[in-house]
């Protein structure tokens, strides 16, 4: 990967929409060689997809929180990130260090809403001893953008 794919792929991440010869103007190339770089990262697994951001507040889903899970033996690991995959509501799971097993990310319509996805699905699944859960009041910050670019020799 060199300094021209790592622009394309910040350029992507701001604006998954924009033209190919947009994007080609921006690094100095055509936009059928844009269009050959992004399909090189693409199937290289660096880039994962294009996808449209919603805005969960604007659609309904005014609740952000994080449930601390604890599973009861490490052999139930793989129900219980196939029961979080199936889930749409949970966005996000890791497996983490320390006194939890996994931290999730969820989205909820409201505290109801939570409850049920909680006590009703998340408690449910394979493995699942103990939960706990944080309510976010705000978000300062979220984003999925990683800072390609800047990244030159790095990681990116």
């Amino acid at each position: 990967m060199d300094a021209i794919d790592r622009i394309l792929l910040d350029a992507v991440q701001a604006d998954g929409r924009r033209p190919l010869a947009a994007l080609g103007a921006a690094v100095g190339l055509s936009a059928s060689a844009v269009n050959e770089r992004l399909r090189r990262l693409q199937a290289d697994g660096v880039l994962a997809g294009v996808h449209g951001r919603v805005e969960p507040r604007r659609a309904g889903f005014d609740v952000c929180a994080f449930v601390e899970v604890l599973l009861a033996a490490p052999g139930d690991d793989a129900a219980f990130i196939a029961g979080c995959r199936a889930e749409p509501q949970v966005q996000e799971c890791h497996h983490v260090t320390g006194d939890w097993s996994y931290l999730l990310k969820v989205r909820a319509h409201d505290t109801g809403d939570l409850e049920r996805l909680v006590a009703g699905r998340i408690k449910t699944l394979p493995g699942v001893v103990r939960t706990r859960t944080t309510i976010a009041l705000s978000s300062a910050k979220e984003t999925a953008f990683l800072p390609c670019a800047a990244a030159a020799g790095g990681p990116c």
